[in-house]
């Protein structure tokens, strides 16, 4: 699975891009780099050009040709083939309208009756019903397009709104298991979940120049983790899509800086609380008592099912 990987997969695909411009007779040193920094990291310049340069990997000469003949492919293996099947057999995946051109006679590696969620509402969006999936894909055009759109909907308090707004992003909440439409600032700043919308049409195109980011409330939590189980990785990939600051303080044990958007606090706290004794929040105060509220909400839970 290493070339699904963000970090290992990068290291393939510029390989792969230096020896392709190798076989077609025009690589020069600088390209060597230029590639590197355009597909893979930034350390990677101190070990890619010297492994291949120096002939460890016996895919260069010093004249900078390759033995290869034609321009190095990186077929997909059985096993990710059906790994590909997988996700691409979730229903919210399925939204985006990706092709599976290719992997027809391919078994999924897992079937999504194999997945269990925790910590999960179970009143999620009907991603396989027509009506939504037609509105989704409507609301994604805007977006690609830079579009504005018209949009009737039905609030959580069952009154019905009709605008005509500038989309900012979708949003995907695991812990509500639902996909919202955040809007531009200006007249009509705010959130629609996409299952309520009732009609939606796309309009002119937008200025994304002029586009206001919708201002939303940032907070800070701190923890301190223990590296048990490889529980600093696991944080680093759960925690990926937020402004974070590490800092190490011993071999095993390491403190954490998170600033997440206050509408999701909630979700982040589920996050949190699923690391259980390899996370210990020091502050804000405020978080800690949303812990031992969760907690005790659970306990009591707990006890009325024995």
């Amino acid at each position: 699975m290493m070339l699904f990987s963000e970090v290992y997969g990068s290291y393939f695909n510029a390989v792969a891009a230096i020896l392709s411009k190798a076989v077609s007779g025009d690589l020069t040193k600088t390209d060597i780099y230029d590639i590197i920094g355009d597909k893979a990291f930034a350390e990677s310049t101190l070990n890619i050009p010297n492994t291949l340069l120096s002939g460890k990997w016996p895919l260069l000469t010093e004249q900078m040709h390759t033995p290869l003949k034609h321009a190095p492919s990186m077929p997909l293996t059985t096993l990710q083939k059906r790994w590909l099947k997988s996700l691409l057999s979730d229903p919210r995946i399925r939204l985006f309208d990706v092709s599976c051109e290719g992997l027809e006679d391919v078994k999924p590696l897992y079937e999504q009756d194999d997945i269990v969620y925790f910590d999960q509402y179970r009143d999620g969006d009907p991603f396989e019903d027509p009506s939504y999936i037609q509105h989704f894909r409507t609301v994604l055009t805007t977006l690609r397009e830079h579009r504005d759109l018209y949009v009737r909907f039905q609030s959580g308090k069952g009154r019905q709104h009709v605008w005509e707004c500038t989309p900012y992003r979708l949003e995907y909440s695991l812990k509500d298991d639902k996909f919202r439409l955040i809007i531009s600032g200006g007249d009509r700043p705010g959130t629609i979940n996409i299952a309520r919308i009732m009609e939606c049409v796309l309009l002119d195109e937008s200025d994304p120049e002029t586009l206001e980011i919708p201002a939303r409330e940032k907070a800070n939590v701190v923890f301190e983790l223990t590296d048990e189980r490889n529980a600093l990785e696991r944080a680093m990939l759960h925690f990926s899509h937020l402004e974070k600051e590490t800092i190490k303080l011993d071999d095993q044990h390491y403190r954490v800086i998170l600033t997440y958007n206050k509408d999701d606090e909630t979700e982040l706290l589920i996050r949190i609380l699923s690391f259980g004794p390899m996370i210990r929040v020091t502050e804000p105060a405020s978080f800690i008592e949303l812990i031992r509220e969760r907690l005790d909400m659970q306990k009591k839970y707990l006890s009325s099912q024995e």
